[in-house]
């Protein structure tokens, strides 16, 4: 890509917050032509909600703010492979490009698991780009789950 700049250090200071906050330490941001929009980490225990996911609150934050249901020409960046719902969730949105750093093959929902961009019911599919700061993303949640086993 000419002219590429990768956000995705703003979603590792996230996924950072989460993880001091007690979160699994998951980071979104969602970029726009004019620059970052709305940028989150996990805060499923904080809101009691189990899809307070960072990708879902950057999309909810950017909605609100852009005023619009619609998130075409903007690319999300997270930490961790997505999973199912939030996979389900940038397809509803239209994002255009999805950057993601360490894969899940746990819980991920795109190119793991449910596969969801990969279903015919599917009504868009964006560009995907995995590996993107991978080593650090990983390192993030490799200690903090160590953390809460020892």
């Amino acid at each position: 890509m000419v002219g590429f700049t990768s956000y995705m250090a703003i979603a590792l200071e996230e996924a950072r917050a989460a993880a001091l906050r007690g979160e699994v330490p998951v980071g979104a941001v969602l970029v726009g032509p004019d620059g970052v929009v709305a940028r989150a980490g996990n805060r499923v225990r904080a809101m009691c909600d189990p899809t307070a996911h960072a990708e879902i609150l950057v999309i909810r934050e950017a909605c609100r703010a852009l005023g619009t249901e619609r998130l075409g020409g903007h690319d999300l960046y997270v930490t961790l492979e997505p999973c199912a719902m939030c996979a389900a969730a940038i397809a509803g949105a239209r994002i255009a490009r999805l950057y993601y750093g360490a894969s899940d093959p746990k819980s991920g929902g795109v190119e793991v698991g449910a596969k969801v961009f990969s279903h015919p019911q599917c009504h868009h599919v964006p560009e995907v780009y995995d590996g993107i700061a991978a080593a650090p993303a990983a390192a993030l949640l490799k200690d903090f789950f160590a953390g809460k086993r020892s």
